[in-house]
């Protein structure tokens, strides 16, 4: 009563499928991470320039999509939606 090859054989190609299936999901999660984090950071960044920019009467408005385009865009991100909202 052992093993036979062909149990063995599924066993192993069960375990390179649950690994191969796991190291697929992880990778977006690392990009969903990565953009939820750059977010936040967006946000406090525009929670400065509104801190700084209110002495002279300028400033932008706090939401999830201002937060997200600074977050990824860096510094032309705020200058982009300092254009939408000054210039258009």
């Amino acid at each position: 009563m052992g093993l036979e090859l062909s149990i063995i054989m599924a066993y192993a190609f069960g375990l390179i499928l649950l690994y191969i299936f796991g190291w697929i999901l992880l990778i977006p999660l690392k990009w969903f991470v990565r953009l939820v984090f750059n977010s936040i950071v967006g946000g406090i960044m525009l929670f400065i320039l509104n801190l700084i920019g209110g002495i002279w009467g300028i400033g932008l408005a706090i939401n999830p999509l201002s937060a997200v385009v600074v977050g990824v865009l860096g510094i032309p991100g705020i200058l982009l939606l300092f254009l939408f909202k000054y210039i258009l």
